[in-house]
């Protein structure tokens, strides 16, 4: 199922958003894909928005702040950065670029002003955050006032919100057309939303070999389309490989008496003594397992369908710990990512 190669635009992309349904592994992913784009020699920022540390978790170290911590030098040169973007310190930041508040800004947080301001209009919170993004994005060697030519950051990868809030976290001018429709905050909406919708810019869908992941990704990839954005590639997470040969699966549709009398002479032949509990439990185990494989075909014949291009991360029997991180992000590079 995976595509042999990926398009141009891949490589050539400067901003990956991953995102997909809760619970299938959408943080892990981009880690990975933050590791595997480290590997080649660039310098990347991994940015989690959504406050739960999952990202430092993931690399064992302390919590993520306000500022970039390096979290991984390759041996290739490339670097990985961490970032934990949040709405409060984004709009402290905000005030004091654009109206010199001082403390008048930790005044408004004391009395509650700044939680009202980033939940009151989920529009601005989300400017807010998409902003620290741009700015990011668009830094250069050296910072402000620097000689040094080039972008600071080679790639970024964004931990995006699950795919129900996706579209309108990314499509930020639709979110604020009722809130500010001018202004220094409009003002940026717009730059944010060129880089956003901007072809460097890419989305890619996280997913599960399951009924409800699948149809929420399609759904999904859909309205991210409608909206302007770019897609990028499904990643399709967890594959588990098949325990039984496609004869054993083939038998297995077989009569319940065939069945038992032969997995009892395999059993013996192997060395064991069957027994009735035993039997019928392997049996139950078995149909289930060919159930699931029959299942994870189908969802992988309509993710083919959707056109796009597909990527296959393996399951991980240990977790993200003993180097997961590097198992998955040493299979996307083998299938293309650069």
């Amino acid at each position: 199922m995976p595509s042999s190669t990926l398009p141009a635009d891949f490589a050539g992309a400067r901003l990956h958003v991953v995102t997909g349904k809760g619970g299938v592994g959408k943080t892990t992913v981009a880690a990975a894909l933050a590791l595997a784009l480290a590997s080649t020699g660039k310098r990347v920022l991994l940015i989690e928005v959504e406050g739960r540390q999952g990202l430092s978790q993931t690399f064992d170290v302390a919590p993520l702040g306000v500022d970039e911590v390096r979290l991984v030098s390759h041996h290739s040169g490339g670097e990985l950065w961490g970032l934990s973007i949040d709405a409060k310190a984004a709009l402290l930041e905000y005030l004091q670029l654009f109206y010199k508040l001082g403390r008048a800004g930790s005044a408004l947080e004391k009395i509650g002003a700044i939680d009202f301001a980033t939940t009151i209009a989920p529009g601005v919170r989300d400017v807010l955050l998409t902003g620290k993004i741009y700015e990011a994005a668009g830094r250069t060697k050296g910072g402000r006032g620097s000689r040094q030519k080039g972008l600071h950051y080679d790639a970024l990868v964004l931990d995006a919100p699950p795919t129900g809030r996706a579209v309108r976290f990314l499509n930020v001018n639709a979110g604020l057309a009722d809130v500010a429709k001018v202004g220094p905050i409009r003002s940026q909406a717009d730059s944010i939303t060129g880089m956003l919708h901007d072809k460097r810019t890419l989305v890619h869908m996280v997913t599960l070999l399951e009924e409800m992941p699948v149809q929420e990704s399609l759904d999904g990839l859909r309205d991210l389309a409608d909206a302007g954005l770019h897609l990028g590639a499904i990643i399709v997470n967890q594959i588990r490989e098949p325990h039984l040969s496609p004869s054993h699966i083939a038998a297995l549709g077989g009569s319940d008496d065939v069945l038992d009398e032969t997995l009892r002479a395999e059993l013996v032949s192997a060395g064991l003594r069957p027994t009735n509990p035993m039997v019928r439990g392997l049996l139950s185990e078995g149909r289930d397992h060919a159930q699931r494989l029959a299942l994870q075909d189908d969802m992988a014949a309509e993710i083919v369908a959707a056109g796009r291009p597909v990527i296959e991360l393996p399951a991980l029997t240990g977790g993200v710990e003993d180097g997961g991180i590097a198992v998955l992000s040493d299979e996307l590079l083998a299938q293309g990512v650069r």
